[in-house]
């Protein structure tokens, strides 16, 4: 591996990490003021100008918290925990194309750690189940029946909806013919996979959604019932590391679904200013997140068996549908 491959390493995973940690803050600005427009009230407009300084203002509060660990908990695990949910949201973005290639001091730089690894769907599949694991550690350490419960229903829930969503990765490796992610965007240089899969982006947007754990889906930290889910003995900066892993995990999600069936990097004008790139993604994943927001104030949280049933009996067997149908286009129109 030369120097200069390295270099290129260190700044794109540096550059994209610092993108979730950010992304994540002012996500967290941008849910509170889109969520304010709809409910018809003003949202945080005090701390800076517009209210910009909202996040910095909070990680503060966060960080200079008392952190409470329960006496009957398991300490290791406990700590362990919200590192195990936080990680795999960093790095699920390893395999995904950022922009096309640009060339800089005569060098050519993808924008990406692996964008063209030949197995970067499983990369994602394989790496978005990790995330489950921390949300079960984190219940079972606390000692306490609330969280053990919210753990427990996270678990049966991000591993039913997982089988949809990973049959909606199916559909554009059919008509792209490749698990990689380069070749993937590339194959939307024409048409969006989107068209032939209107179904599968369904699937997969639904399916992410439980993933992540957000509205209407949010059973496993149902504040009603479960007083705060799987974190209710968290505080300070290990409730910050749970928080912040659930909007990286949007902003991942996002990512992926715009790569997988809106073209990722791909937009007008990418050709001839490569640049550009990065932008198209960012306005996609924009988009996908203002409808994830949208659904959080738009409708109620799932009662916990239909919620189950909705995996099971409609999710599942649309995401079957959706592969067969476009197995069956592959055979008939060769991709």
């Amino acid at each position: 591996m030369t120097t200069a491959l390295f270099v290129q390493w260190v700044v794109i995973s540096s550059l994209i990490i610092f993108s979730l940690l950010t992304g994540f803050a002012y996500l967290t600005l941008l849910e509170r003021r889109v969520l304010a427009r709809i409910q018809v009230r003003i949202g945080p407009n005090r701390a800076g100008p517009l209210g910009l300084l909202q996040p910095v203002a909070d990680g503060i509060k966060l960080f200079f918290k008392e952190e409470l660990i329960p006496a009957q908990a398991d300490r290791l695990i406990f700590i362990l925990a919200p590192v195990v949910t936080l990680v795999p949201a960093l790095i699920i973005l390893a395999v995904v194309p950022l922009g096309p290639p640009i060339q800089l001091f005569g060098q050519t730089i993808t924008l990406g750690l692996a964008p063209d690894v030949n197995i970067g769907v499983l990369y994602l599949m394989a790496v978005s189940s990790i995330s489950v694991y921390g949300i079960v550690l984190a219940g079972w350490s606390s000692n306490n029946k609330y969280s053990l419960m919210g753990a427990l229903r996270s678990s049966a829930q991000m591993i039913s909806y997982e089988l949809a969503l990973g049959l909606a990765f199916i559909g554009p490796i059919l008509i792209a013919g490749s698990m990689s992610l380069q070749d993937i965007v590339e194959g939307q240089a024409a048409r969006w996979y989107v068209v032939y899969q209107p179904i599968g982006f369904v699937v997969f947007v639904l399916a992410a959604i439980a993933e992540v754990n957000r509205a209407p889906f949010d059973m496993p930290e149902a504040e009603q019932e479960l007083t705060a889910g799987y974190h209710s003995e968290y505080s300070g900066m290990k409730f910050a590391l749970l928080f912040m892993a659930e909007y990286d995990k949007m902003i991942a999600v996002s990512v992926i679904a715009a790569t997988l069936y809106l073209g990722g990097y791909g937009g007008p004008g990418v050709d001839q200013v490569p640049l550009l790139g990065p932008v198209w993604l960012a306005v996609k994943v924009i988009a996908l997140l203002l409808l994830m927001i949208w659904l959080r104030a738009t409708l109620p949280r799932f009662r916990y068996d239909r919620l189950m049933a909705f995996g099971w009996k409609i999710l599942l067997p649309l995401a079957l549908l959706s592969v067969a149908l476009t197995a069956v286009g592959v055979v008939i129109w060769g991709g």
